[in-house]
């Protein structure tokens, strides 16, 4: 009788597990077709409105992190980013001609 109750415990669990492991699965397909369905949607508006179909991506910054936050706050980093808006356009004057300026004599020592 012990036999029989323990096979059958044994039994109960294992249905139990692949119960759980094919919701699991089923919740993964879902959420995967829910993904699908979303960027379908999005690609059949791009193409409805003539735009391009762009790509979902991930986007990460490859640098250390002690890089990342250069040029964030207090203004003494040096990157690309922050250098690019910096620059203010303005009309160039002709630096040629000097008129304040007293030439001195250069004598040998």
């Amino acid at each position: 009788m012990l036999d029989f109750v323990t096979s059958l415990l044994g039994l109960i669990i294992r249905l139990g597990l692949l119960l759980a492991g094919l919701v699991f699965f089923a919740s993964l397909m879902a959420a995967g077709m829910v993904l699908l369905l979303l960027w379908l949607l999005r690609a059949l508006w791009a193409r409805l409105t003539g735009k391009p179909v762009m790509p979902w991506v991930f986007k990460f910054n490859r640098r250390p992190p002690w890089q990342q936050q250069a040029g964030r706050g207090d203004g003494f980093g040096n990157s690309p980013a922050s250098s690019r808006d910096d620059v203010v356009d303005v009309q160039a004057t002709d630096v040629s001609v000097v008129t304040d300026v007293e030439p001195k004599r250069i004598e040998p020592r």
